[in-house]
């Protein structure tokens, strides 16, 4: 009796535990994973400047071409077939024909077709596109990524700039419903990476500026219950700060290079690493960034193995941006100090996860140099140098090495803290100078770093195509450049780019974009990083991306070597 009264009590201990843990079902089509920088920023294609929502954004809608995740080619998107005149300045895009727009619908629980003021279904022509592109240059839109149409497509730069309101006047064009024609100023070996980027993906007008039978909704139209898409998956919900949730698109036809989507959803947890490992553990997730940490626990224990996997976070570099117009920073000594004095390797060592770079531009992309053939590249570890450095300008301004204070700024998450603390120690080491840490959530941070109240901004780059041009022209030149209004070089605004040493990196740049040599384009690009890492230091590249990470053995995936994934592939074992 006492037996039988034990067994009760375990089985219904058991069945208490299986009630209260909100572990995923067996065979759950869902992907569950997490965000740890607060909330998303935003969806909308016009606005995303950050990984997470341009992955977002590339699976709600589909650009003209899309970039396979496995080997980084250009693969046909929304475009069916293409064609180039003889000088490849003006291309003509045929588009898929018969896919809707589509949204979830919450009072039904399923994802419907868009419908017109006549009832009828919407469906994507290249008038949408056009109108994609003209939202993304408006001035009023303040898109970060306008830059890039503005170096690429004919009238871009002007109506961006509002110079001319007359969009006729950019090289974007609908010929018919389902033919785009787009006109480039010059021939470049990236120009159709750019036009199938977010920024240049077809957006619904009518639900965004208004119509005959709706009014428009501005900004909101990213928002849950309201959103519009048309790629292989679309919003479902979005909780601000709390969770993001994307649902299969059944209406989305599928094609060789984006198929289907085999999961039914995508789920987004807003959490840091931390809470997500524990989610994770706890079997209610199925990936998870590993926090320094747990490093060791984690990749040593035989009940993960079959969950570790090494492969790039990303394509990208986390780096350092110097402010050179506030003291003590304004002096490249102190610049070239702070460079010398950090032990990339240790640092490396400490958050656990990258690989040593002592140059920018990450080696896996086109045209960038690779360190075998430019052992001497960059800048790396020589404290005895930086400690000169930082006497010299002690002693030429009668101060301490003590008295010298440098804000080291950076967005709230784990891996950041460890980075900025082990920096802040090899610094304060080193130097014998003061450092003060700042952190702030990535929404925010994203603001703070253009005020330039700090000295140092833990920055990350992450590839939009797979090609040096993206981590030297997108990132640093005037005007546009994505960190140009970080680094404010060679001035603030770009109000004056007549500095010498901005000149020549400039020409180098632009001369390397046209090479098409593979061994002179590394060449120009070596020389472009001796620039930005030594004459000016303004930067000071920490490491590249790739670590080991936690995925759920229930989830075939393929490796993506671009950083962004394609969940549409993805699939529950």
């Amino acid at each position: 009796m006492k037996r039988n009264r034990i067994v009760l009590l375990i089985s219904i201990l058991m069945t208490m535990l299986l009630i209260a843990s909100p572990a995923m079902a067996e065979g759950e089509n869902i992907f569950r994973t997490s965000f740890n920088s607060g909330d998303i920023p935003s969806i909308d294609q016009a606005l995303v400047t950050d990984f997470i929502g341009i992955q977002i954004a590339d699976e709600t809608t589909v650009g003209l071409l899309r970039q396979n995740e496995e080997n980084g080619e250009l693969e046909p998107g929304m475009a069916v077939e293409w064609t180039a005149s003889d000088d490849k300045l003006v291309y003509t895009f045929k588009l898929l024909e018969g896919i809707p727009w589509v949204k979830y619908n919450p009072d039904t629980d399923a994802v419907e077709e868009v419908k017109d003021c006549a009832g009828n279904t919407r469906f994507v022509t290249a008038k949408d596109f056009v109108y994609g592109v003209e939202r993304t240059l408006r001035p009023e839109t303040a898109s970060g990524y306008a830059f890039l149409v503005n170096q690429s497509i004919v009238g871009a730069a002007d109506y961006n700039a509002g110079t001319t309101t007359d969009f006729s006047t950019v090289g974007v064009k609908a010929l018919d419903d389902y033919t785009l024609e787009i006109n480039f100023i010059e021939d470049g070996v990236f120009n159709l990476n750019i036009v199938s980027m977010w920024m240049m993906h077809a957006m619904p007008s009518w639900l965004i500026d208004g119509d005959d039978c709706n009014e428009g909704v501005a900004e909101r139209w990213t928002e849950s219950g309201i959103y519009e898409g048309y790629g292989p998956f679309t919003l479902k919900e979005w909780v601000h700060d709390s969770e993001l949730t994307l649902i299969a698109n059944p209406f989305w036809p599928g094609t060789d290079a984006v198929p289907q989507p085999k999961l039914a959803a995508i789920h987004y947890d807003l959490i840091g690493d931390v809470m997500a490992l524990s989610e994770y553990e706890a079997g209610n997730m199925d990936y998870a960034v590993i926090p320094s940490g747990d490093y060791d626990r984690i990749t040593t224990d035989p009940a993960y193995t079959d969950h570790l996997i090494y492969r790039p976070t990303s394509i990208g570099t986390e780096w350092l941006i110097y402010n050179p117009w506030l003291a003590p920073t304004d002096d490249i000594r102190v610049r070239q100090a702070l460079s010398y004095a950090v032990d990339k390797d240790a640092v490396v060592k400490a958050v656990k996860a990258g690989e040593t770079a002592p140059y920018f531009i990450n080696p896996a992309v086109a045209g960038a140099p690779k360190k075998e053939d430019y052992p001497d590249l960059g800048i790396m570890y020589d404290p005895v140098k930086a400690k000169a450095l930082i006497d010299e300008y002690c002693a030429e301004k009668g101060i301490k090495p003590a008295d010298v204070k440098v804000i080291y700024s950076y967005s709230t998450s784990d891996a950041n803290k460890l980075r900025a603390e082990a920096v802040q120690s090899m610094w304060q080491t080193n130097l014998g100078i003061t450092v003060e840490l700042q952190n702030s959530e990535w929404a925010v941070f994203k603001v703070e770093r253009r005020e330039g109240l700090a000295n140092v901004y833990r920055s990350s780059w992450v590839q939009d195509y797979m090609d040096a041009n993206n981590f030297t022209a997108d990132v640093f030149l005037c005007p546009g450049g994505a960190y140009q209004p970080v680094t404010d070089w060679p001035s603030v605004g770009c109000k004056d780019v007549s500095d010498p040493v901005y000149v020549k990196y400039a020409e180098i740049i632009k001369a390397a974009g046209k090479e098409t040599d593979t061994a002179k384009r590394a060449e120009l690009y070596a020389q472009s990083e001796d620039i930005l890492l030594k004459e000016v230091a303004i930067i000071n590249p920490l490491n590249w991306n790739n670590s080991y990470v936690l995925m759920n053995p229930r989830i075939t995936a393929p490796v993506s070597i671009t950083g962004y994934e394609r969940w549409e592939k993805w699939e529950v074992k």
